[in-house]
């Protein structure tokens, strides 16, 4: 504890009596500073106990006393230490009554105490309490590290919440509590997830303080790249001192050296993640099992879903890469590098394995991530999250386009990997940000063709006849219309249009003799149907 009032007024060389404020003595002194200037508040910075003699004041006049006391107690001077017997034998009265109306630690220093002999005793005292904190800040490195060691950040984040006399917890990339203690500290840990996630998205790696009604926290961030790759938040119920502040920075060298360790580890399992997908679209599950092993073994034992991420077309997203995020690979741009994050977490928050492997497709193709997800996992259920809460309304909004295969088992990869890729070239067209490949076999192929080519294809085969039409001399498009909706049956097609069976034949004679093209031919009959279905 650093030096009080009540300790200089018990340290027995000193004689120290106290004249007023005896109830303010456990403040904390900063320093003891000697001054006799009628005004010394410009050269306070607070903390201070000042020494006078009362050369250059009127002690005795009680308006100048209150305002000197007021001056003092307002710049945060923590007492006054009054020569006795220099230029008063005693503290003037009006001194006193100023002391006591304000509540104002005021000291009596007997003659034979010198000035120096206070300054003395509070320096050493300061240095004292520094050799302890230095001291005991050691001895919570030692401990953090045995911990760390022993338990992993789990035992780190025991040892700091006794060492602050608080609660500290570890959140991961994507904000979610990785680890907290005491156990009830959770709970409080999970509602900074906002402001983890601020901290995570600032280009800056200053920490910063969160206050509440019920604690003060800190949020550190924990990496060593642009981003930060998890968070440290420690929360007590006042500021740090020395010992606490050497524990907290002890705190984030370890876990910043584990932090960097497990990227490491990452990046091995992504290499090896890399393999073995590309021997699953290669046909080969068995050689595929092999390579997995334990990582990715579990993944491949039950239905799975390939899900391929890519830039958008347009987006600043893909233009650079990200900034080391947590567990993704620097070699994923833009939003990929979210996603990532987004799905690792989930999948290790519920324990089960994903696959994670970025990269082109093809030479000088869109930056992309494959990833190879249990059907129904926690893992998959948090990538259409992701592609919904930051894709949505279309991929502009992340910058990012999904496209994911329906469940399979491991043989079934290669055709899943189509299957994905279709599904994403079909939330490409869409301005979708996730598209399910059931999703598009359960709908109309007629969304698919509203683009300019097929646009361009109904108007040129449909133009003759619709020239005929707008010189008055028959209505051809209509009747070739419901002719095809009524699968050539002539007397339904007619009373459609209201028209004699014979008349309608003779429509669709003329049809054929404009278009160059017979009617019985199965596929033209199709053509001119969806020609028919596109929007103008």
């Amino acid at each position: 504890m650093p030096p009080t009032l009540a300790s200089l007024v018990q340290h027995s060389a000193l004689k120290l009596a106290v004249r007023a404020g005896g109830d303010r003595l456990d403040t904390p002194v900063r320093w003891a500073h000697v001054s006799e200037l009628a005004d010394p508040v410009p050269y306070m910075e607070g903390g201070e106990l000042l020494l006078i003699t009362a050369l250059k004041l009127d002690a005795e006049d009680p308006g100048e006393m209150r305002r000197y006391v007021r001056r003092l107690a307002k710049a945060g001077v923590v007492g006054l230490g009054f020569a006795v017997g220099v230029h008063y034998d005693d503290i003037p009265d009006a001194l006193l009554d100023a002391a006591r109306d304000e509540d104002f630690p005021l000291l009596a220093v007997p003659r034979r105490t010198p000035f120096i002999a206070i300054s003395k005793a509070v320096s050493e005292a300061i240095a004292r309490d520094q050799y302890r904190a230095v001291t005991a800040g050691f001895a919570a490195q030692r401990e953090l590290t045995r911990r760390t060691l022993a338990d992993g950040p789990e035992g780190l984040l025991a040892v700091l919440a006794a060492q602050v006399d608080g609660w500290a917890a570890l959140y991961d990339a994507s904000g979610a509590v990785v680890a907290a203690a005491p156990e009830w500290a959770a709970r409080r840990a999970a509602r900074l997830t906002a402001d983890v996630a601020r901290l995570g998205r600032s280009a800056a790696t200053a920490s910063a303080v969160v206050g509440g009604a019920e604690d003060r926290v800190e949020l550190h961030p924990l990496g060593t790249g642009r981003r930060p790759r998890s968070a440290l938040a420690v929360g007590t119920a006042s500021a740090l001192g020395t010992a606490e502040r050497y524990a907290v920075h002890s705190a984030i060298a370890l876990l910043t050296l584990t932090t960097e360790r497990s990227r490491a580890l990452h990046a091995a399992e992504e290499r090896i993640g890399t393999a073995v997908l590309r021997l699953l679209l290669a046909a080969r599950p068995d050689d595929a099992r092999a390579v997995a092993g334990d990582l990715y073994g579990a993944l491949l034992d039950a239905p799975f879903r390939i899900a391929v991420a890519v830039a958008a077309a347009g987006s600043t997203a893909g233009a650079g890469t990200g900034g080391g995020g947590g567990a993704a690979s620097a070699s994923v741009a833009g939003s990929a590098v979210g996603l990532a994050e987004a799905v690792e977490s989930a999948a290790a928050r519920a324990g089960e394995p994903v696959l994670l492997a970025p990269g082109p497709a093809e030479p000088d193709g869109p930056e992309r991530l494959t990833l190879v997800l249990a059907d129904g996992g926690a893992a998959a259920h948090a990538c259409a999250g992701y592609a919904e809460g930051e894709g949505a309304g279309g991929p502009g909004a992340a910058g990012l386009v999904i496209g994911v295969s329906p469940p399979v088992l491991v043989g079934g990869a290669p055709e899943a990997h189509q299957q994905a890729e279709q599904a994403l070239a079909v939330a490409r067209r869409r301005g979708r940000s996730y598209v399910e490949h059931e999703e598009v076999a359960a709908g109309s192929v007629l969304p698919l063709l509203a683009d300019d080519a097929v646009r361009a294809f109904a108007e040129g085969l449909l133009r003759a006849l619709r020239e005929h039409d707008a010189t008055g001399r028959g209505d051809l498009v209509a009747s070739l219309r419901a002719w095809l909706s009524r699968h050539g049956q002539w007397d339904a097609a007619a009373a459609d249009l209201g028209v004699h069976r014979h008349t309608l034949r003779y429509r669709m004679r003329r049809v054929e003799e404009i278009l160059g093209r017979s009617l019985d031919d199965p596929d033209v009959r199709m053509e001119l149907w969806l020609a028919l279905k596109i929007p103008r």
